[in-house]
């Protein structure tokens, strides 16, 4: 009985751990690396294991950095079943749709560019995702156990991370040993407007526990709700625009969430013109829509009665490029929603280009950006950023609001270890494994863990349950 780590061990992306047990093998996501470009490689190379081993794949949740590789996952052999709750597998296929469409033309316009040299291959292509949906297969409720096979079982329980998140437990048994192993997916701050917080299920005699915040807090979200309807207002008195790069799952409808909001409370112009100008986070707010069992009770109620959360006043919807294009054109009065959250790809780059060199508008960055990303870069204060081969000056306002991350910062983090007890009264769990944060935070975060062993893997590395 054993655990190696694949991904996320020592960075905050890539996701994907493998547990052996009575023969079997079971892999708990199976993420992208994501940051700069140079990464390409490391996602397009070998997993560590042979994917035709993999007898079950267990997915916590819908973002890319944990759900991202399934698609090679399946090319190179893996034939098992992929169990998740229903909103995580609706998620999941407009996410992988969306990547591959995005893969495909980032190899289209290399091999424009190429000058001689074997022509550049998309990491994987729209056959390869439809292909990777036909192995999910059960669908998890909040709760119930999900018996794998003689020995195994697991069970989701609500992570509060985004819409059908999970944490999962893994109950295992090996030569008349058992071990209740919980894997904490991405952990929700429990304080959020759409979704119920976190809820670990106790007692464990092992985590693996993620650690993005690890070592700091975020603003209380009533601070940040302000502090965002203020940067909103501001730029519309200097006659400017907001640009807002928005992670599509979540962190989108949250932002319509508060902009009508704000609208209906005084705190926003009420004229103000907002644009989601982002094809999948459209397609994930409907099926948010689609998913009420998945929300808070007041959110699923306002649904029911025929009340959008997810409707401010003068909402436009611009799913077509032309419609995109066209929003370049207006020089204020505008906010502009649009992916990716980290600047990496998508339209949002368009409208940075456009806005980023006029002072009377202002960049809205409201999620975790990571080290090598566009968004990081202009956070960090650079004075002008590159952008299809172009230098761009940055004399926009930019603002950064931690509040609204939907992940917990450190003392939630803390709470929720404190929660999950340990299955021979012993207190704490036994061991913690440390992942998805960067090394700074997942030491600052081991520092502050209250008795039982700590550990720290390293990519690849394997350890004893």
């Amino acid at each position: 009985m054993d655990i190696t780590f694949h991904g996320a061990a020592g960075c905050v992306t890539g996701s994907c751990h493998l547990v052996s047990c009575a023969g079997r093998r079971i892999l708990v996501d199976c993420g992208m690396f994501q940051g700069g470009r140079e990464l390409y490689e490391e996602n397009a190379g070998d997993f560590g294991f042979d994917p035709a081993s993999i007898d079950v794949l267990l997915l916590t949740h819908a973002h890319l950095d944990h759900c991202g590789r399934i698609p090679l996952l399946v090319r190179r052999g893996f034939r098992g079943e992929i169990i998740c709750t229903a909103a995580t597998r609706d998620l999941v296929r407009l996410v992988l749709l969306d990547s591959a469409h995005l893969h495909e033309e980032e190899a289209r316009r290399a091999n424009r560019r190429r000058r001689g040299g074997a022509e550049v291959e998309p990491l994987y292509d729209t056959v390869d995702a439809l292909d990777c949906l036909d192995r999910f297969g059960r669908e998890a409720v909040y709760g119930e156990t999900v018996a794998l096979w003689e020995g195994v079982r697991a069970s989701f329980h609500d992570a509060g991370h985004i819409l059908g998140s999970a944490s999962i437990l893994l109950e295992l048994e090996e030569a008349g040993r058992r071990r209740r192993v919980l894997f904490s997916g991405d952990i929700g701050p429990g304080n959020r407007p759409l979704l119920d917080g976190p809820q670990p299920p106790a007692p464990v005699d092992a985590v693996v526990m993620e650690t993005t915040y690890g070592d700091r807090d975020h603003r209380p979200m009533d601070a940040s709700v302000a502090e965002f309807h203020a940067a909103v207002r501001d730029a519309d008195a200097r006659g400017g625009n907001v640009i807002i790069p928005t992670f599509a799952l979540e962190r989108a409808q949250e932002l319509l969430f508060f902009l009508r909001e704000g609208a209906a409370q005084g705190a926003l112009p009420p004229d103000l013109q907002v644009f989601l100008d982002s094809p999948m986070a459209i397609s994930a707010t409907q099926l948010f829509r689609r998913h009420p069992e998945a929300m808070k009770d007041e959110i699923t109620r306002m649904i029911r009665e025929g009340r959008d959360p997810f409707r401010p006043p003068g909402l436009h919807i611009t799913r077509d490029a032309s419609e995109s294009m066209a929003l370049n054109r207006v020089r204020s009065g505008a906010v502009i929603m649009a992916g990716s959250g980290m600047c990496t790809g998508g339209r949002v780059r368009h409208h940075l280009r456009h806005n980023l060199p006029h002072a009377d508008c202002s960049v809205i960055f409201v999620g975790f950006a990571a080290e090598g990303t566009l968004a990081r870069i202009i956070i960090d204060g650079a004075r002008s950023v590159k952008l299809w081969g172009k230098q761009v000056p940055v004399r926009a306002h930019v603002h950064t609001i931690g509040g609204f991350s939907a992940h917990a910062g450190q003392a939630e983090l803390l709470d929720w270890h404190a929660r999950t007890g340990r299955a021979d009264g012993g207190g704490g769990p036994e061991v913690t494994f440390l992942v998805h944060g960067e090394e700074a935070a997942r030491r600052r975060f081991a520092e502050k863990l209250p008795g039982g062993r700590v550990e720290l893997p390293r990519i690849h590395q394997r350890y004893a349950l």
